[in-house]
């Protein structure tokens, strides 16, 4: 089993390899990309030394899985080249996502949908993953007529210059900005460009993403994403209403018995899920479950996530590890 990593030396790909170790994912041979300011230098893993490539070597090696965090214009080039060569192409960017040739996949939403024919799969945005994977369900026992979510993600999302950025506001630096306005004590109500509608792209990811993976085209979805001032996990409060009504014991026990979904709701003991606590973990954290009183069949969720595993490397590794056990990776 040979397996790339494109984009390597970035904040996923290091994710990556850390959770190709950490899973005991079976290759045989690891091939690191990174960009040309990066190859020939070198990176351990497992406690062997491994040589950056270039993505024109790793092209030539045809390896069965690459997974890909080096932005969209990248997977946008080299994807369909690794897929030439027989290659299975996981892809983190937005490039390929909303392309109908392609399936969007949260393993445990939609992974039986895969096919041996798919060799180009879109990991769905962060905070479409955590979302979901906390709404799915749900929508399956309660149908979702309507949601609006309010995030706040980490600089994390936006990657290593807006945590130095972060660094450099925080120890009074001056240096390159991530954003157009400080991020230390503060918060942006923008998270990547805007469109037309004057939505960003983000809050429109979470809108055309969500009716992808769950086959609802005209699902009803409205968001706002904010980008605050930590160093990882995004979080997420989501207003649910439903097509029929729902007694909120049996709502907490759908998201109990939900793989990859913890439930951390205990308001007596001020039990609940934060970024802080979600750090390093591969698992989606739901609590603050309460019904909305203000609207009939409606719920109010709190959603948090690490970024950069769940919504990130976790979830593409999984799409690996789904597809291999399907054997639909020889």
């Amino acid at each position: 089993m040979k397996v790339a990593v494109v984009g390597a030396s970035g904040m996923v790909g290091r994710v990556m390899l850390r959770l190709l170790e950490e899973r005991n994912f079976p290759l045989t041979e690891l091939l690191l990309v990174a960009s040309a300011r990066s190859v020939g230098k070198e990176i351990d893993f497992k406690g062997k030394s491994y040589t950056f490539i270039s993505v024109e070597d790793a092209i030539a090696a045809a390896p069965d899985v690459a997974l890909f965090s080096a932005g969209g214009d990248a997977s946008r080039e080299y994807a369909p080249k690794f897929v030439e060569q027989g290659t299975v192409v996981i892809d983190n960017s937005s490039a390929w996502r909303m392309d109908d040739r392609y399936p969007l996949v949260i393993p445990e939403i939609n992974a039986n949908k895969l096919t041996s024919s798919d060799k180009l799969i879109a990991n769905p945005n962060c905070s479409t993953i955590q979302l979901l994977m906390a709404v799915a369900p749900l929508h399956k026992e309660f149908g979702i007529e309507r949601m609006i979510i309010s995030t706040y993600q980490s600089m994390t999302g936006t990657g290593v210059k807006a945590v130095e950025q972060y660094e450099n506001e925080r120890d009074g630096k001056s240096g390159d900005m991530a954003y157009p306005y400080p991020i230390y004590q503060n918060c942006l109500p923008q998270c990547d460009v805007f469109e037309d509608n004057d939505y960003t792209k983000e809050e429109m990811k979470l809108v055309r993403e969500s009716r992808k993976i769950l086959d609802e085209p005209n699902l009803q979805v409205t968001a706002t994403a904010v980008r605050v001032p930590v160093l990882g996990g995004h979080s997420e409060s989501v207003n649910i209403t439903f097509e029929k009504d729902f007694d909120i014991e049996k709502v907490k026990d759908i998201l109990r018995s939900t793989d990859g979904v913890v439930l951390q709701d205990n308001p007596a003991k001020l039990d609940y899920p934060m970024p802080l606590s979600a750090k390093d973990k591969d698992e989606v954290f739901v609590g603050r479950v309460r019904r909305d009183e203000s609207a009939p069949r409606s719920l109010n969720l709190w959603v948090v996530a690490d970024n950069l595993r769940k919504g990130a490397a976790t979830n593409a590794i999984q799409i690996a590890e789904s597809m291999l056990q399907a054997g639909l990776i020889q």
